[in-house]
């Protein structure tokens, strides 16, 4: 089986001040003579290493089942960098969005042969990451077509976004939680229930008719629960 290969990248962020890490995964065979879409993965290195998404990428490549995808990790640099960035109520979580949006995007463009259009490009998360990449969405609808979200926390300020949202056919969403999340331990150190607020977020976008595809897996808040699923997220969202 060919692989894809990962090149690690870094590159300054004006609206965060720091360099930002990047994992470009480029798929076997890549060439600039084709056009690819992209997958922006927060959480970048757990996807790479727990999630083994760049694995699952090439088999699908093999059985010629997904479409041309360059898949980016950005990965955290530690547990307080990531929750100020991926929290809605993180200090740096506007500007990490603004990142996102406004500094990786061109700058994928600019190098990479992609179709750069919003259905063009999808972001993905897991647990917060799965938060900071629907409210980047929801901040930048004609930015990313597509989100997948494994078990993304919930809080007000997340339904109240999606809630006050009127672009409903500017994206699409890929949602899973495990049935086992009533008592997450989070970065602050609590015991958070997760499955309660993704029940009422899963229903207040089927309400507003945003189209999404949701599903309840069995299991906790962790990879065993999210690598699994990773080869049909990407297959529901790049299938050919």
């Amino acid at each position: 089986m060919n692989k894809g290969t990962i090149q690690d990248i870094s590159i300054f962020s004006e609206a965060l001040q720091e360099d930002m890490q990047l994992l470009i995964y480029l798929p076997p065979n890549y060439s600039p003579l084709y056009k690819y879409s992209v997958l922006i993965a927060s959480d970048g290195k757990d996807y790479f290493q727990l999630g083994r998404i760049s694995r699952v990428a090439d088999e699908l490549y093999a059985e010629v089942a997904i479409e041309n995808l360059i898949i980016v990790g950005v990965p955290y640099k530690d547990v307080k960098d990531r929750r100020s960035k991926y929290h809605p109520e993180g200090s740096q979580h506007i500007a990490y969005t603004r990142f996102l949006a406004q500094e990786l995007v061109p700058y994928i463009d600019e190098n990479y042969p992609t179709y750069q259009v919003g259905m063009g490009r999808s972001l993905i998360g897991d647990s917060l990451a799965a938060t900071v990449s629907l409210m980047t969405a929801l901040a930048y609808p004609n930015t990313f077509g597509k989100v997948i979200m494994h078990s993304p926390l919930v809080n007000d300020e997340v339904l109240k976004k999606v809630e006050n949202h009127e672009d409903v056919h500017a994206f699409s969403l890929y949602h899973v939680i495990g049935t086992e999340e009533k008592a997450v331990k989070t970065g602050d150190g609590k015991l958070t229930d997760f499955i309660t607020p993704n029940r009422q977020l899963h229903n207040l976008i089927k309400n507003k008719g945003i189209l999404t595809f949701y599903d309840e897996l069995e299991g906790n808040h962790t990879w065993k629960l999210w690598q699994p699923d990773m080869k049909r997220s990407l297959l529901h969202n790049f299938s050919l």
